[in-house]
């Protein structure tokens, strides 16, 4: 994930961003939380590569269900 996301203080006030981007990795939730697909948000941001939203999506499922096999 460290490739695919960057947090910079001189962009969007630190707000973790795809790298390479002013594109931050919230809008990539939000749009799949309003019920849009993963190919209607990379067509909204064509900055943003579609590996890089796969590698992000990859890593929070991994960083959930790591949470859940923890005890409480």
């Amino acid at each position: 994930m460290a490739q695919s996301i960057k947090v910079d203080p001189d962009i969007q006030d630190g707000t973790p961003c795809f790298a390479g981007t002013r594109v931050p990795v919230k809008s990539l939730f939000d749009y799949l939380a309003r019920g849009r697909s993963v190919e209607y948000f990379l067509e909204q941001f064509p900055s943003v590569k579609r590996q890089q939203a796969v590698e992000v999506l990859e890593q929070a499922g991994k960083l959930l269900a790591s949470r859940e096999t923890q005890p409480a």
